[in-house]
Formats: structure tokens, C-alpha cells, sequence
């Protein structure tokens, strides 16, 4: 748990840019509301948390999942972003997968290489004994 009420606000460099994002150009933010945002960010993800882990526990986990997250949001009465919080999981689980499909490529790959390359060291490893065994049939015709 935390040890200090300040390790539980999210990142100032995170808030400012989420601040950033949502404003339009020119329009200068100060330090104490660009703070009193991160307060109340954290304050909702805790609140959003606490709420989750209920529906863990309900279902008898310790684990939180999405759906958990998703039935807090409308519990919380913020049912306008259950919409917007499914499509963006729906475009994480499609990267994750094609992250996971390109990552099991690469390692088929990997080992077809592999492969290719331990079948020539055998081939190059069956020549060099074919070398040695004219050379010492030689040896032996010409003594």
C-alpha cells in the first residue's frame, strides 16, 4: 500500500499531456489546476478500483478484469464511457494479438533458420569427413 497520500497521484508528465490532448492549442493550464486535476484523476481511479474489486469479489477472484471495470463505470454512473472504454479494449486485444501472431512468426522463423543452418553444419561436417576419408584411402593406396 502506499506508504505517503502523494504516491498515489498518477504522473504529473502523464496529467499534463492528457491535459495537453483535451484543450485546444494555446491554451496555458497553471500549476495548481494542472495539481488539483491529478488529485481528482487519482481520486476516480481509486473510487473506479474499489468499485471493480467489489465485482471481483462477487464473483468469488482476486483478479480484475475488464468486465469488472466496465460494470464499475456503469455502477459509478458513467455509462457514456462504457462505449468508448469497449472499442478501446476491442483495438487493445486486436493489437495484442497481432503482436502475439507476429511474435510467434518470428519464432518459427527463428527456428526454420535454425534448422536450416544445423542442416549445413552436418552437411559441411559429412563433407569434411568424406574429405578425410578419400585423403586417408589415398594414404593408404599409396602405401
Amino acid at each position: 500500500m502506499a506508504e505517503r497520500p502523494e504516491d498515489l497521484n498518477l504522473p504529473n508528465a502523464v496529467i499534463t499531456r492528457i491535459i495537453k490532448e483535451a484543450l485546444p492549442d494555446g491554451v496555458n493550464v497553471s500549476k495548481e489546476a494542472r495539481s488539483a486535476i491529478s488529485r481528482a484523476a487519482s481520486v476516480f481511479v481509486l473510487y473506479a478500483t474499489s468499485c471493480a474489486n467489489n465485482f471481483a469479489v462477487k464473483g468469488k477472484r482476486k483478479t480484475l478484469n475488464a468486465s469488472d471495470v466496465l460494470s464499475a463505470m456503469e455502477e459509478m454512473e458513467f455509462q457514456r464511457f462504457v462505449g468508448p472504454l469497449k472499442e478501446s479494449l476491442e483495438v487493445y486485444r486486436r493489437d495484442q494479438k497481432g503482436k502475439k501472431e507476429a511474435r510467434k512468426d518470428k519464432d518459427k522463423k527463428a527456428d526454420s533458420e535454425e534448422q536450416d543452418k544445423s542442416r549445413e553444419e552436418e552437411n559441411d561436417d559429412d563433407d569434411e569427413r568424406m574429405e578425410e576419408e578419400e585423403q586417408n584411402d589415398e594414404e593408404e593406396v599409396d602405401n
